[in-house]
Formats: structure tokens, C-alpha cells, sequence
């Protein structure tokens, strides 16, 4: 709240400029970014405040927006609900919007409150608890039980590095490897043994399986060399098909049926006697081995094939920015609510509402003009015949948002006769020429008014005693 001042003219006006808005959060996902472990120390992610205004016509500075580096194949959570799925390099989100700014006494003048005394106060941003799950982005998935090969398919065909030991689970974490057929350029990743009960939940299936949600391909690694006596390609292969069916959403993708390790005896020989059993499914099956490297051509350009498919099918990406926003609501809607109250003090009337309650955040309470600038707004809303119509009497409580007091009603012809609140008298004391006249004028007016409710109050008096 600024009055413009300089010599010989000590009340020129009100000059008192804008606050800030305050910063955004902005997820963006970075191709440099592999992993959301900073998140695990740094929990808290916070825009900037925006500048107060000040004098001179001055507007403040918006608050520093903070942009969050995300890798690729993010996806953001909030109370159960998918907010955003960032997926292509660039892609970016406002998950949480800075508070507005509030307006100064320059951007209140009206042609009843010429030099308000008073400024509104800014907004509180959104405040978002989420939670950030990383799901590969891959376009072939590797998916077998433990000991299957998985992790050395994926170092025999492109540059990856995972570790490989002969004991199962020796991955835990998804591996992915960049892979080149001919033109094409797709990535591969593995999914940690799979074991039956994978989809409820057993071991650690149910972790890693939403990591092929985004695959274009998925491949079944059989063992060929298993020592296991239960256990055949045909049987793992009906196993891995009912736990991806009961996990959901892949029935669409291509399979690719992979018999690894014929570079042992045992292990040529079962894939050769189990081809014919596997035509059942349909698919295209590809004897392979990790060591000798036998037959992974093969399988790499039909890896590339289905790849090109599916992206061929899948609609244009046109944007790569997102901004959440709330739903659209009815802004100059509001509702009173008439409660019991349990005791004497308390709240008898609630307001709600998206205009009351943000007038009353923006009301400094301190402030006995910014009060009244408010109690006009509400009337002029409509808020007091609604309070009336609910049975509200003056000195009943009412909460708007946060706020609870003691309901004074407004007498419209009152505040447009005599001065509207939210009026500096001090702009027009200031002008010493005529200052008296005017207000004694005032002082008649008011006067009259008042005779005037007094004469109507009585003529009422007299109606109910007759």
C-alpha cells in the first residue's frame, strides 16, 4: 500500500505495485538422470516467493520456478491417482503452481475508493504430496524364470555390462542395453526372475513386472540346459504366460519365444525335441546361445522387426509439456451451510466457496478498510441474503475458509449514500478547497438516511400493533 508523494503534492495518488507470483515446481525429464535416488535425501522441493511490491508503480519480482531433473519413464503419484507418465526426453510437468500474487492499492481504485488504504495479500501455492515410480523405458523385455540367461543375452548383444553369476537372482535391478539392427536402434531390457505367484506379489516379480508395461516386445528366455526334473520350456513358458496375465495390460504386446544355451549338448537336443510343442502358441521361437553367439543375429533383426511395427502403430507424440490444472469449477458459485451448534460461540453458519474463500486469504484482518472492502464484496456476491435466507441474525457465527467471526450485516443504501468503504478520506482532506463543505454535506446525508430508517422502523412498529 503506497501514496504517492513529492513536494508541494504530499497525496498524488496511490502508486502501490503488484506482489509476485511465487515459483513453480516443474518435473522435466533429463537424459542424464538414470535413477530417483537424490529423492531419497532430498524430499522437500520448494519455488521461490515472490517479491512484495512496492512504491512508484513498482510490481514485485515472480518467485524462481525450480526445475526438477526426472529420468526418462517417470511416473508421478498423488493419493493413489497418476498425475503424470513422463516418458521422451524434454517432457515436462507442473505438478505444483505458485501462489498468486496479491494486488496493490493502485490496481484497487475504483470511482468510489479512489486511494484505498489497503493492499490484498498473496496466495499460498499448491502444497502436493507425490510419490515418483521409475519404470524402464525399453522396447524389448526380457522376461524368464531365474538362471535363464536373461542378463547374458543382453551383454552378448549390445554394450551392457550386468553382472552374471550362476546363482539365481542375480539381478535385482532391470538392465538395459542399446541394441543395432541394420537402421534400427532399440533398447533391450531384463526383468529379474519371474516365479510363480510373481503378480500377488511373491519374491520380487511384482516389483520389476511393471517395467515391461512400456515394452513394444516381450521374449520369453527358456533355459535348455535346466537340470531341474519339473521344469520343461513348455511348462516355464505357461508359467511366465499366467503371471503376466494376472498382472495385466500386456496381451496386446508381440511375444518372441528365445530357447538360450544350445552351445551345451543337453541343451541343443531339448530344443530341438520341444520346437514342435511350442507351434501351439504361435509365435516365432529362436534357438540362441549367450557364449557362442549363435543365432542372435537372427534374433536381433526380428527383435527390430516387431520394434518398427509397433512404433509404426502407435499415434504421433504432438506435445511434450504437460501442466496439471485443477478441474474447471463454477467460480462465482458458493453455498451456506446452517450448522447446530453445540455450544454458545460456536460456528452457526459455513460459507464455501472458491471466490469467498480466496478473498478471505487475501484480506489483511488488520487492515479496517481491507475489512470493509471485504464485507462489500460478500454482499455484492450475494453471501448476506444467503445468510439471511438460512436464518442468520446479526452477531451470528460464520466461518468462510479459516476464518470465523460475529456477522454484522451491510445496509447497501447506507454505504452508496453516504462513503463507500474502502475509501481513503485523507485523498480528499487533502484537496483543503470546498474540504468543509463537503463534509457537512456528507454528515447531512447520513443524517437523513438514518431519520429516515428511524421513520420507517416506526410506521412498522405501528403496522403490528394493529
Amino acid at each position: 500500500m503506497s501514496v504517492h508523494r513529492e513536494k508541494f503534492k504530499p497525496l498524488g495518488g496511490p502508486d502501490g505495485g503488484n506482489g509476485g507470483h511465487g515459483g513453480d515446481v516443474v518435473f522435466v525429464v533429463d537424459p542424464n538422470v538414470h535413477t530417483l535416488l537424490d529423492f531419497h535425501f532430498q524430499t522437500r522441493l520448494q519455488g521461490g516467493n515472490g517479491k512484495h511490491g512496492q512504491g512508484s508503480n513498482r510490481d514485485g519480482a515472480n518467485g524462481e520456478s525450480i526445475r526438477v531433473s526426472v529420468p526418462n519413464g517417470t511416473v508421478i503419484y498423488s493419493e493413489g491417482e497418476i498425475l503424470a507418465d513422463l516418458t521422451g526426453n524434454g517432457t515436462e510437468v507442473t505438478v505444483a503452481q505458485g501462489g498468486r500474487g496479491g494486488r496493490g492499492n493502485r490496481a484497487l481504485v475504483s470511482s468510489k475508493r479512489k486511494v484505498p488504504g489497503f493492499a490484498e495479500l498473496g496466495e499460498s501455492g499448491d502444497e502436493l504430496a507425490v510419490t515418483l515410480e521409475l519404470k524402464s523405458v525399453a522396447d524389448v523385455g526380457l522376461v524368464g524364470f531365474p538362471s535363464a540367461g536373461k542378463s547374458s543375452l543382453i551383454a552378448a548383444m549390445s554394450a551392457a555390462r550386468p553382472k552374471i553369476a550362476d546363482y539365481p537372482f542375480t539381478t535385482l535391478t532391470p538392465n538395459l542395453g542399446v541394441v543395432s539392427a541394420g537402421e534400427t536402434t532399440y533398447t533391450i531390457a531384463d526383468v529379474p526372475g519371474l516365479i510363480p505367484g510373481a503378480a500377488a506379489g511373491k519374491g520380487l516379480g511384482l516389483e520389476f513386472l511393471r517395467h515391461i508395461e512400456r515394452c513394444a516386445v516381450l521374449a520369453h528366455v527358456v533355459d535348455c540346459a535346466n537340470l531341474e526334473s519339473d521344469r520343461d520350456p513348455v511348462s516355464d513358458i505357461d508359467a511366465l504366460e499366467h503371471e503376466l496375465t494376472e498382472y495385466g495390460g500386456l496381451a496386446d504386446r508381440p511375444r518372441i519365444i528365445v530357447l538360450n544355451k544350445i552351445d551345451l549338448p543337453d541343451g541343443r537336443e531339448l530344443a530341438d525335441y520341444v520346437r514342435g510343442d511350442l507351434e501351439k502358441y504361435g509365435w516365432p521361437v529362436y534357438a540362441v546361445s549367450a557364449v557362442s553367439r549363435e543365432g542372435l543375429k537372427e534374433l536381433n533383426f526380428a527383435f527390430a522387426k516387431e520394434v518398427v511395427e509397433y512404433r509404426e502403430a502407435q499415434p504421433p507424440i504432438e506435445a511434450t509439456r504437460a501442466v496439471i490444472r485443477p478441474a474447471a469449477v463454477d467460480d462465482s458459485g458458493f453455498n451456506v451451510k446452517k450448522v447446530k451448534p453445540a455450544f454458545d460461540g460456536d460456528v452457526e453458519f459455513i460459507v464455501t466457496g472458491n471466490k469467498p474463500e480466496r478473498w478471505i486469504r487475501q484480506t489483511n484482518f488488520e487492515n479496517e478498510e481491507a475489512v470493509g472492502y471485504l464485507a462489500d464484496r460478500l454482499a455484492a456476491l450475494g453471501v448476506e441474503d444467503a445468510l439471511v435466507k438460512q436464518g442468520a441474525v446479526p452477531g451470528s457465527f460464520v466461518r468462510i475458509a479459516e476464518h470465523e467471526f460475529e456477522w454484522q450485516p451491510t445496509d447497501p443504501n447506507i454505504i452508496a449514500t453516504v462513503a463507500p468503504r474502502g475509501t481513503d478520506a485523507r485523498f480528499e482532506i487533502s484537496d483543503r478547497k470546498g474540504a468543509d463543505e463537503r463534509l457537512a454535506e456528507r454528515r447531512e446525508r447520513r443524517a437523513e438516511v438514518l431519520e429516515r430508517v428511524a421513520q420507517e422502523e416506526e410506521a412498522r412498529g405501528k403496522r403490528r400493533k394493529r
